[in-house]
């Protein structure tokens, strides 16, 4: 095993997740490749490992960028700790935490955490631990033995797939109290394939409004033909060919496509403004909403082509129009 890190959870402040780790979560671990957490200017790290007993750094936290934004809280702020994942003023600790340091931002939900020495989870006043089937309360200043501590998971860096075959075999297999996600390309491709039924829905759904789309443009062009019979009569005896009105009706029906669609990037851009204000502060994740997917620049030209479609029916009535018929007086 190259690195593991534990986690434990169960408790929040204002809603943010406290999570009970070591500091290599600080020092070894990398969030993405070649990339590791870093403390604000002014701020640092916590000091406290899983073994450490010094009480002071057991009650110190390093808090995420967002945290920090959303609660007030800087480098030597105090906060008491809130029992359970959702916010309840009821279920307040007595135990008080400083905060040694504030992350920079990351872009990522470790933006949202709250990060605190292992032992202070397990020290926590109203905590009880069962990690060898015995309920037993950490007593001050005392020490833990291994066999009664217990984490919520473990965060695993392997050293080679060997090292993954073999765990996949003894806790997977063999096993019956852990599950170990790996690999984790495959996990995450199975996950998102159990949600695939709902993107082929969402496809079905966009497929269904462009039909709906193009059938509109269809029925409105169409419609007005008869009432412009006449200008059309005008216009081939003014001398415009039967191809040039043909022509005038498609792209008309082209434009309508091509408005629309300017229209549908407009309330886009709203929603996926809406969104990224939900999804950062749900998640901590920020969304770029500048990174133009080809897609984007694809879907107006297919919804022209659409329209222009559309028009079609409309433009060979246009152009079956009999213009001695039409300019006949009506009165």
């Amino acid at each position: 095993m190259k690195l593991a890190i534990p986690y434990a959870v169960g408790d929040n402040y204002q809603g943010f997740r406290i999570v009970g780790t070591t500091r290599e979560i600080f020092t070894e671990f990398e969030y993405q490749q070649g990339r590791r957490f870093k403390a604000q200017p002014g701020g640092r790290f916590f000091n406290a490992g899983s073994s450490t007993q010094d009480s002071q750094n057991v009650h110190e936290a390093v808090i995420g960028s967002y945290v920090a934004q959303a609660t007030g809280l800087r480098a030597g702020s105090t906060f008491n700790p809130y029992h359970g994942l959702i916010y309840d003023e009821r279920q307040r600790h007595r135990d008080q935490y400083t905060v040694a340091g504030v992350l920079e931002a990351t872009n990522s939900p470790s933006d949202r955490a709250i990060w605190i020495p292992i032992d202070g989870v397990y020290r926590m006043s109203g905590h009880v631990l069962r990690g060898s089937g015995e309920t037993f309360r950490a007593a001050e200043g005392g020490e833990i033995p291994d066999e009664h501590k217990e984490v919520s998971a473990v965060m695993l860096k392997l050293r080679d797939p060997q090292s993954g075959f073999q765990l996949d075999q003894t806790i997977n297999k063999q096993g019956k109290v852990a599950t170990l996600a790996w690999p984790i390309g495959r996990v995450m491709a199975e996950l998102f394939d159990k949600l695939g039924w709902m993107n082929r829905v969402l496809a079905l759904v966009a497929y269904l409004v462009i039909a709906v789309a193009a059938g509109s443009i269809l029925a409105s062009v169409y419609n007005t033909i008869n009432e412009r019979r006449r200008e059309f009569a005008i216009l081939r005896a003014l001398g415009a060919r039967r191809t040039t009105v043909f022509s005038v009706i498609v792209i008309e029906a082209a434009l309508i496509a091509l408005i629309g669609a300017t229209c549908g990037y407009a309330v886009y851009a709203a929603i996926l403004a809406i969104t990224k204000i939900i999804v950062k502060a749900q998640t901590g994740v920020e969304l770029n909403v500048w990174l133009i997917d080809p897609i984007l620049w694809l879907t107006p030209l297919l919804m022209l082509a659409v329209g222009a479609l559309a028009g079609l029916i409309p433009a060979f009535k246009a152009y079956r129009t009999d213009v001695a018929e039409h300019l006949t007086p009506t009165s």
